[in-house]
């Protein structure tokens, strides 16, 4: 029975020993971990308090040595707002603070998700749920402690939109990385009007080639279905010029990437109209390469930082597209001259001629719905050339439609099926409606 008793004494005190040197392996732990928590604080306070000029010059030494000391103190004093903090904003705001910007303001409401992680600066997947501006500011921190970088968790819109964007102070540069059109067209009429420098990203999903990344005004827009839905929409406001654009004007092609119908399953999660690109279109999922929008955002900051810090920039407005037009234009002149028109001058400008194709047209013959060797052609026999009253053809069918309708007599229901001649009197009606704006 003694004997018992001692050893369950020995076990008792093995227990306590053990476990007490445990408790204090455990809280040796929390101390170490605490404060290397606060150590960390510490780092970042002195970090923002203490990174001084020789720091910021040695880590922007590159920058110093290509824009140069009045360059890069032009870039320092800029505030920038971003509007956008997805594939396009991330880039943009990851690129003017690692080049130099030391205060900038990102707006987004959205959070970080799975899909996301194709195009996003910086995002991992321990971000995913986390507010997308909380993660970039997070990681510019580490990267910038000079910064400072303002997040603003905020959808915004007309109500909210002086506050988001004139709260801090007038910006130097608004960023628009939006996807919304509505939102988008919002935000630029409110810069417009405020007198506040814009630059504005177009779409990105579907495109590839990186070849065809375009910088200019929004009048220059090509191959584009949101900068053309943005540009119309801002003309009915009054706004035709002064907003800054990057576009691509890459063609479409049967092989490429299309916008998807959206699964039906998608409707019952709400708000799904939010992504629709165009009014009247069936919202669609959008296809997205993930460099793109690096591309697009990476430009954006590229213009920016060459704009603001006055170093030499020569945009090729457009890639020599009056060429081109040039061209098109030629082609109804030598149409007018081959089915004897008394008076062979033509009615259209020739700076009408891209307007007609591209806006008007969509860039393609709405007969085959092919975008090369095109021309442009006389429509309606009974009609005078006008505005509406020329179409987008192939050569080919320039062709075809000078032999059969207009020398040879044929009805325009005799040609073509009444698909085309209906789409064709849409696009007619569509130019006589956003004329009134031009």
């Amino acid at each position: 029975m003694g004997k018992d008793h001692w050893k369950l004494v020995a076990v008792t005190a093995a227990v306590t020993i053990t476990l007490t040197k445990i408790a204090e392996v455990a809280w040796k732990k929390y101390v170490e971990q605490k404060d290397a928590i606060t150590q960390q604080v510490s780092v970042k306070k002195m970090l923002k308090r203490e990174y001084d000029d020789n720091l910021f010059r040695e880590q922007l030494a590159r920058n110093y040595a290509f824009l140069g000391e009045d360059g890069m103190e032009k870039l320092k004093n800029q505030y920038i707002v971003v509007v956008g903090a997805g594939g396009v904003g991330s880039w943009v705001v990851t690129m003017l603070i690692r080049s130099g910007c030391k205060k900038i303001r990102v707006i987004d409401f959205d959070q970080v998700s799975l899909s996301s992680l194709n195009r996003h600066s910086c995002a991992t997947l321990e971000d995913v749920g986390a507010s997308k501006v909380d993660c970039l500011k997070a990681h510019m921190e580490k990267i910038a402690p000079w910064c400072q970088i303002e997040a603003i968790n905020s959808l915004w819109n007309k109500e909210n939109g002086e506050e988001l964007l004139l709260g801090g102070g007038k910006p130097t540069m608004v960023v628009d990385c939006i996807d919304n059109i509505d939102t988008k067209v919002d935000l630029l009429e409110f810069t417009y009007s405020n007198k506040i420098e814009v630059i504005s990203s177009m779409g990105a999903s579907t495109k590839s080639d990186p070849t065809r990344i375009n910088v200019g005004d929004i009048t220059i827009t090509e191959e584009d279905p949101l900068a053309r839905a943005v540009r119309r929409r801002l003309k009915i406001k009054g706004i035709t010029t002064g907003i800054n654009v990057v576009f691509s004007a890459e063609k479409p092609d049967p092989r490429k990437a299309k916008l998807l119908p959206l699964p039906d399953d998608e409707y019952s999660k709400g708000k799904v109209g939010e992504l629709s690109a165009l009014k009247d279109f069936r919202v669609r999922i959008l296809p997205v390469l993930g460099t793109m929008p690096g591309i697009f955002g990476l430009t954006i900051a590229t213009w920016i930082l060459t704009k603001v810090s006055g170093y030499p920039m020569n945009p090729i407005e457009g890639k020599n597209r009056i060429k081109v037009y040039d061209g098109i234009y030629q082609s109804l002149a030598g149409q007018m001259t081959r089915i004897g028109m008394p008076d062979q001058r033509v009615p259209i400008a020739l700076k009408e001629v891209g307007y007609i194709v591209e806006e008007v047209f969509r860039g393609k013959s709405p007969v085959s719905g092919f975008s090369t060797r095109l021309t442009l052609s006389k429509w309606d026999p009974k009609k005078p050339v006008s505005l509406q009253n020329v179409v987008v053809l192939t050569k080919e069918e320039q062709k075809e439609h000078e032999q059969r309708i207009l020398n040879g007599k044929e009805a325009l229901s005799d040609v073509y099926s009444q698909d085309v001649i209906d789409l064709v009197n849409q696009r007619f009606e569509e130019e006589l409606y956003y004329s009134r704006y031009r």
